[in-house]
C-alpha cells in the first residue's frame, strides 16, 4: 500500500488508535467532514492522535497511527458513522495545512517483530496476568478477545482458556502488545504511553507494568466488593 507523505490528523482527547485496531467514530465537525470527504474521494486514510495532555491549545501528540476507513454510512444531516481500522505507526512532522481541516507530514515507523528470550518471557509474564485479569471481572468481552486474537468468529462459548490460547498464537510480539492494551488498559495514558513505545521489549515491559496494575486494582475491588 502506498503511503502519501501527508496526511489528514483528527485529534481525540482520550483515544489511541492501534495498529490492526477497529474505531467507530461519529464524524460530526465541519472541518473532519471535509477530510472524511477528501479521503473517500482519494486513499480513503487518515490519521487519528492523541492530544497532548501538556498543551493548552488543540496539539496532537507526536506519534499517531494511519487508519483506513473500512466503512462510511453518510447520514441525512451531514454527519457520518465510520469504522476506521489502524494501519501503521506514524511520526507526526510539521503541519503543512490548516485549513479546511489539518495536515501534517507523516513518516511510517518500521517496528521489529523479531522475538529473542527476553521478549518470550514477557509475552509469558503478560499472558499470566491477562489471565488473572479477565478471571476477576472479564472487562472485555471474552469472544471479542478470541476473535480478534484468532482472526476468525468463536465456534463456541468463549472461555479465558480459550482466550490464553488464541493470544499464545500470535507470533508478532508488537502486535500482541497492541492487541492487549488495546482490550485491557483502560487508561488513555497508558494507552498511549504503550503506542509511543516503538522497541516490542520496551514495549512488553511497559505492558507488564500496566497489566499488574489493573490486577491489583482488581483485586482491591473485589476486596471492597
Amino acid at each position: 500500500m502506498l503511503i502519501p507523505d501527508r496526511m489528514g490528523v483528527m485529534i481525540l482527547g482520550e483515544a489511541s488508535l492501534f495498529p490492526q485496531a477497529m474505531m467507530p467514530l461519529f464524524i460530526f465537525e465541519p472541518r473532519y467532514r471535509d477530510m472524511l470527504a477528501e479521503s473517500l474521494e482519494t486513499h480513503r486514510m487518515f490519521c487519528l492522535a492523541m492530544q497532548r495532555t501538556d498543551a493548552k491549545r488543540e496539539s496532537p501528540c507526536r506519534i499517531a497511527t494511519l487508519g483506513l476507513v473500512r466503512a462510511s454510512v453518510q447520514n441525512p444531516n451531514g454527519t457520518s458513522n465510520l469504522v476506521l481500522q489502524g494501519l501503521i505507526r506514524v511520526r507526526l512532522g510539521r503541519i503543512v495545512q490548516t485549513r479546511p481541516f489539518r495536515k501534517h507530514l507523516i513518516t511510517p515507523i518500521q517496528e521489529n517483530a523479531e522475538r529473542s528470550p527476553e521478549v518470550d518471557a514477557l509475552v509469558n509474564r503478560s499472558l499470566d496476568l491477562v489471565d488473572v485479569r479477565l478471571r476477576q471481572d472479564q472487562p472485555v468481552p471474552l469472544d471479542l478477545i478470541r476473535q480478534l486474537a484468532s482472526g476468525g468468529q468463536a465456534q463456541s462459548e468463549t472461555r479465558v482458556e480459550d482466550c490464553i490460547r488464541a493470544l499464545k498464537r500470535i507470533k508478532n510480539p508488537s502486535r500482541f502488545a497492541d492487541l492487549i492494551a488495546a482490550l485491557l488498559l483502560p487508561n488513555p495514558a497508558a494507552r498511549q504511553l504503550i503506542l509511543e513505545t516503538v522497541n516490542p521489549e520496551d514495549r512488553l515491559r511497559h505492558l507488564v507494568l500496566f497489566l499488574a496494575a489493573e490486577v491489583h486494582r482488581g483485586a482491591s475491588g473485589e476486596e471492597q466488593g
